[in-house]
């Protein structure tokens, strides 16, 4: 129970690896607050950790409007009155070189990915700082690290995040709240699933192809970042400070001659 009595919000909980860390947080013993844009597969998160004993709530909202994610913090603070951790997991992904991204395209990838860190943050910010005690873990990616075909706006946005979770942890370290960052490789998820489908004519040669980036020679599962985000939300990782935790199948520093 290494979450024991923690009240944790989760954006982009409805499903993947957002599930996954709800379904695993609430089992280590937190108070689960699921964030989605998609209201039924964000309740279906939190029924299926109400099923399995555990504590959840629903709270709507989109991460990339101020207002929404405002009413969304107040909401969990009127409940619970308090935050204790919060997992900025909510995130699209984005196709395509510079010359081939319509402007509209690119501005919708950094609202969601970017945007939709800071807002959260914004918002449950002031009331960590008042209690002198957070844990804020961003969603980053391997891509921020290495170079990737047609993936700009997508490694754009990844490597923003990776900056701007080193800057948070500088600023906040004084009011005892710890920032990290999670850099995933490929993970089997709905969310890469629907994106293989859409963006390949084959998408079992994607796979195939995606596979021989990575040391291990397979995608990740949703739960092997789950429980790597478990480790930073919990007091195990308590010396870990702007720090990014690499779950990549061997993707950045592995390469196989």
């Amino acid at each position: 129970m290494r979450l024991q009595g923690k009240i944790a919000l989760l954006t982009g909980a409805g499903s993947g690896i957002g599930r996954k860390t709800a379904e695993l947080f609430a089992k280590e013993g937190a108070t689960v607050i699921v964030n989605d844009i998609d209201e039924a597969k964000g309740k279906e998160t939190a029924q299926s950790i109400q099923a399995s004993g555990g504590n959840a709530l629903f709270l709507h909202a989109d991460v990339t409007d101020a207002a929404s994610v405002r009413l969304m913090v107040e909401s969990a603070i009127q409940a619970y009155g308090r935050i204790d951790i919060l997992f900025n997991n909510a995130g699209i992904s984005g196709v395509g070189a510079i010359h081939e991204i319509e402007p509209e395209a690119w501005d919708r990838v950094v609202r969601v990915n970017l945007r939709g860190v800071f807002l959260p943050s914004r918002y449950v910010l002031p009331y960590m700082m008042e209690r002198k005690s957070g844990n804020i873990i961003n969603m980053s990616s391997c891509i921020a690290e290495i170079g990737l075909a047609r993936r700009a706006s997508y490694s754009a946005t990844k490597g923003a995040v990776l900056s701007l979770t080193k800057s948070m942890q500088v600023d906040y370290a004084k009011y005892n709240i710890r920032v990290n960052a999670i850099l995933p490789g490929t993970i089997l998820t709905p969310f890469v699933e629907q994106y293989l489908q859409s963006a390949y004519e084959d998408p079992e040669a994607a796979i195939a192809a995606i596979r021989t980036r990575q040391l291990s020679g397979n995608l990740g599962r949703p739960e092997d970042v789950a429980n790597g985000v478990l480790f930073l939300a919990s007091d195990e990782s308590s010396f870990m400070m702007g720090s990014p935790l690499y779950i990549d199948g061997g993707v950045v520093f592995g390469k196989d001659a």
